[in-house]
């Protein structure tokens, strides 16, 4: 793995995180407890901060990024970044599944318990509203996340991620 200190800024990783081999994590980085970062996933915080919660897990080949001096990225608690999307600049609330190969752009807002689909891509100043899914090239909502959907699917994917980080720190 690559943990670097960047203009001063040195990541700082919480308790009972997992992060691959292969992973790099570079300049203001903070994360949570309970975090993972897969194979391949890179977190630069070179430009402007990265923030996340607790459990969260960026899977394999995803890149977070920020926009120099004037878009940060912020990460609740309890989301799950899929396969390949690229997160830059945004803020995304807590109970949130980023699907696979999703970009999500400078300036969106993706409010609690929603779902963005694979492939989806968010231009810059998206706004989320809570308890959607969004889907599409550009991304709109194609319907509202029933409570059993969120909890099942956002809650079992997080989840599944700690279980699974746990895999490769039993090594």
């Amino acid at each position: 793995m690559v943990i670097k200190t960047v203009n001063g800024n040195t990541p700082e990783i919480g308790e009972d995180c997992f992060i691959a081999e292969n992973a790099t994590i570079v300049g203001e980085v903070s994360m949570g407890n309970q975090c993972s970062v897969w194979f391949n996933a890179v977190l630069r915080g070179d430009v402007h901060f990265i923030k996340m919660g607790n459990k969260v897990n960026v899977q394999d080949g995803a890149v977070i990024h920020a926009t120099y001096q004037k878009s940060p990225t912020t990460i609740g608690n309890n989301v799950s970044i899929g396969h390949n999307a690229l997160v830059h600049g945004c803020t995304i609330k807590d109970n949130v599944l980023i699907g696979m190969g999703s970009i999500i752009m400078d300036d969106c807002i993706i409010e609690s318990n929603s779902i963005i689909a694979a492939g989806a891509v968010l231009t810059k100043g998206t706004h989320v509203p809570e308890g959607t899914v969004f889907a599409g090239m550009p991304a709109k909502k194609i319907k509202d996340i029933s409570p059993e959907l969120s909890s099942g699917e956002v809650n079992r994917i997080a989840d599944s991620y700690v279980k699974y980080s746990s895999w490769f720190k039993e090594e």
